[in-house]
């Protein structure tokens, strides 16, 4: 079992930058991949960003090249998702994931466990 907590959410002026972070616990989270994905509102889950077991393969939505980041550290069981260059339309609850396996997908039906979610919200 793998539990997932993200943190760092919050409201931001465009233009602006936040840190999520996603601690996870269980003895696995070093073989798994990771993911973050978001939803807006009235849509639908997206994928935002992946990363491979080891960091070694990355993942970004084309929405996202150029803005965001994706990195881990598996000493401290987390996952990163750098924010930069917040537009409006990046408001959404942005959640982490992880699946049993080294290599990420795009697919949120591909993965196993979720966190509860944080809120970002970009408005001037």
């Amino acid at each position: 079992q793998v539990q997932l907590v993200e943190s760092g959410g919050g409201l931001v002026q465009p233009g602006g930058s936040l840190r999520l972070s996603c601690a996870a616990s269980g003895r696995t989270f070093s073989r798994n991949a990771m993911g973050w994905f978001r939803q807006a509102p009235g849509k639908e889950r997206e994928f935002v960003a992946a990363i491979s077991w080891n960091g070694g393969s990355i993942g970004l939505a084309d929405s996202v090249k150029g803005r965001f980041t994706i990195s881990r550290d598996n000493a401290l069981n987390t996952v990163y998702l750098q924010l930069n260059s917040l537009k409006p339309e990046d408001t959404a609850v942005y959640y982490c994931a992880t699946r049993r396996g080294v290599s990420y997908s795009l697919r949120p039906d591909e993965y196993d466990y979720w966190g509860q979610g944080t809120q970002v919200t970009v408005s001037s």
